[in-house]
């Protein structure tokens, strides 16, 4: 990075969203400083894999030098099959499940609310790219390790005359920057500040699982993107989603992942403790699927049950992203600013995107400035609400959630997980 006699940008976290934002800010050769609550990189898993769209594409290519994105593109498996679409299945016959009708009466017609456009699983070649979290933030970070301050957990911040600097959870204070961007995710204590209260994440009910197994175990389904509900349960469905990737299939050391959610009540962690890891949410995972096919039980058979956990399905407010009273030194990105349900893959996408257009922002003033968080939130307001409501949308048919402003927030939720961070 170029000598410079500016106050660095401050960034809370070392999420995804922070590091692409350091991305672009090395490419313009602005300073700057991340603060990170662990201990190194390796302290938490990484969490489940993402699809990215061609919006999410376009963001990081125009952040990364031709050379990185090369080698990012590389990285990403790119997934065939079903016209490059989902694929559902349901759990007991392994087949698609009988069309629904597709007429709507002319009330559900008046009451139907938009939702946002919907987001094709394809996002170039025809193909579904998707990428690990864990190879993403490894990508994210080259070049960054000297810039990140391990652990270092932000919780608050505090002007100055000239500047800003964060607030630790141990009280003590960081160097003055120019600015602040929280992007530690939906335990922000950053946007809960500079927001006065007004962004908030809900608690939907809903809950998951992430799972991983050897390839091998994915042979029946074959190359695809599959979605496969359960819909023979009283108490709610029970669904999971997959990518299986070309040229994996046949090696055992290689391992795919699964994601599984369900409607509230269905999935529930022993004691309610949804930061335990391996055996009780692989248990459950097995217990579930007991009856599910025999093309489709392999995956959680043979799980790799260490790598099992328990997740809580969250989600801004359904409208989007509030307004607020502009602070021109803080800004949050990512989960901090808008998170989403898993629903259409969303939320990651929209997170590179805010990173890109604050980065840009920023690079073309040669840092920092008044009027830039303004522009950025502006900005960032208008896709972030659309694609919150898109989220929340779908959200609704494939988890039965419902939330509302007297919903549960996120601080009655258990401490940190692996995927509160993007």
């Amino acid at each position: 990075m170029a000598t410079s006699t500016r106050k660095p940008i401050l960034i809370s976290g070392a999420g995804l969203s922070s590091l692409l934002l350091a991305q672009s800010l090395l490419r313009a050769s602005i300073p700057f400083q991340i603060f990170e609550r662990d201990a190194s990189v390796s302290f938490r898993a990484q969490g489940y894999r993402l699809r990215l769209s061609s919006e999410g594409l376009d963001a990081i290519e125009s952040v990364l030098s031709p050379a990185d994105f090369q080698k990012f593109w590389d990285t990403c498996g790119k997934t065939s099959g079903a016209g490059g679409g989902l694929t559902i299945l349901d759990a007991l016959t392994a087949s698609p499940p009988p069309a629904l009708p597709t007429e709507e009466s002319s009330e559900e017609k008046a009451n139907a609310k938009p939702t946002g456009p919907p987001m094709s699983l394809t996002s170039r070649d025809g193909k579904t790219i998707g990428i690990s979290r864990g190879d993403m933030r490894r990508l994210f970070m080259a070049c960054c390790e000297p810039f990140i301050n391990w652990s270092h957990h932000v919780t608050a911040y505090e002007l100055t005359p000239s500047g800003v600097r964060a607030v630790f959870a141990d009280g003590s204070k960081s160097i003055e920057g120019d600015m602040l961007v929280g992007g530690e995710g939906i335990y922000s204590g950053v946007a809960k500040q500079v927001s006065g209260g007004k962004l908030k994440t809900y608690d939907t009910g809903a809950r998951g699982i992430h799972g991983q197994a050897p390839s091998t175990a994915f042979k029946g389904l074959g190359e695809g993107v599959w979605a496969v509900r359960d819909t023979s349960r009283n108490q709610g469905d029970v669904f999971a989603i997959t990518n299986v990737r070309p040229g994996d299939m046949d090696d055992p050391t290689v391992q795919f992942g699964w994601t599984m959610g369900s409607h509230p009540g269905v999935i529930r962690a022993p004691n309610d403790d949804y930061t335990m890891i391996g055996a009780p949410a692989a248990s459950i995972a097995q217990e579930l699927t007991a009856n599910w096919h025999p093309r489709l039980r392999p995956l959680f058979e043979q799980m790799d049950v260490s790598e099992a956990a328990f997740w809580k399905i969250t989600c801004s407010t359904p409208t989007g992203v509030p307004e607020w009273s502009n602070e021109p030194r803080v800004t949050v990105i990512g989960d901090a600013a808008h998170s989403m349900t898993p629903a259409g893959g969303i939320g990651a996408n929209t997170a590179v995107r805010d990173s890109a257009l604050l980065g840009n922002l920023l690079a073309e003033k040669g840092g920092w400035e008044s009027g830039v968080t303004e522009a950025y939130e502006r900005g960032m307001r208008e896709y972030a609400s659309e694609a919150v409501r898109a989220s929340y949308g779908m959200a609704k048919t494939q988890f039965g959630i419902h939330i509302d402003e007297n919903s549960k927030t996120h601080l009655t939720l258990s401490p940190p997980n692996p995927d509160d961070q993007v």
